[in-house]
């Protein structure tokens, strides 16, 4: 069995155990005398020779996603990789302005009042207007709510980028 350690020599585990003589202080695998400039090559020549603890490779800890959940990696990895759509709010006669800022404001995360205020100003004068741009899945969750809450909206894919 050989072991990969940071100085990029392979070392033979049954080299290593034999060299168990060798201990300084009481450390049971060590095969040097002295000190190390990287304390990481005798850690990684210990866990290569320990009997019983599996191989000697020293790996960067594995990223622990918990069931359901995805990485962080992968949630920046998928917006990128989904093309974005705008939500879009429709102007109508039935709700005062102030309800739709407020909803805004619930229903989008970080929506502050003045951009609420201008959306729904927008709204208001042009018939329609850009509450958001996001991938297909938060869109038509934005727009649902929206709609859970009396407003009109839609989604549309967005030309261009976020």
């Amino acid at each position: 069995m050989e072991a990969a350690v940071p100085s990029r020599v392979a070392l033979s585990a049954s080299r290593l155990s034999n060299h168990h003589h060798h201990a300084v202080g009481g450390e049971r695998y060590a095969i040097y005398r002295g000190r190390c400039p990287n304390p990481a090559i005798p850690m990684a020549l210990a866990a290569a020779a320990a009997p019983g603890k599996g191989g000697g490779v020293l790996d960067r800890p594995i990223e622990k996603v918990t069931p359901g959940r995805q990485s962080e990696f992968d949630v920046r990895k998928s917006r990128k990789m989904t093309p974005p759509y705008r939500v879009l709010l429709h102007n109508d006669n039935y709700n005062r302005r102030e309800y739709v800022v407020q909803v805004l404001m619930k229903v989008i995360p970080g929506m502050t009042v003045d951009n609420a205020v201008n959306i729904m100003q927008e709204a208001h004068v042009n018939g329609l207007s850009v509450v958001i741009i996001c991938s297909q899945s938060e869109a038509e969750d934005h727009c649902t709510s929206l709609r859970g809450n009396g407003l009109r909206s839609s989604i549309e894919p967005a030309s261009g980028g976020c």
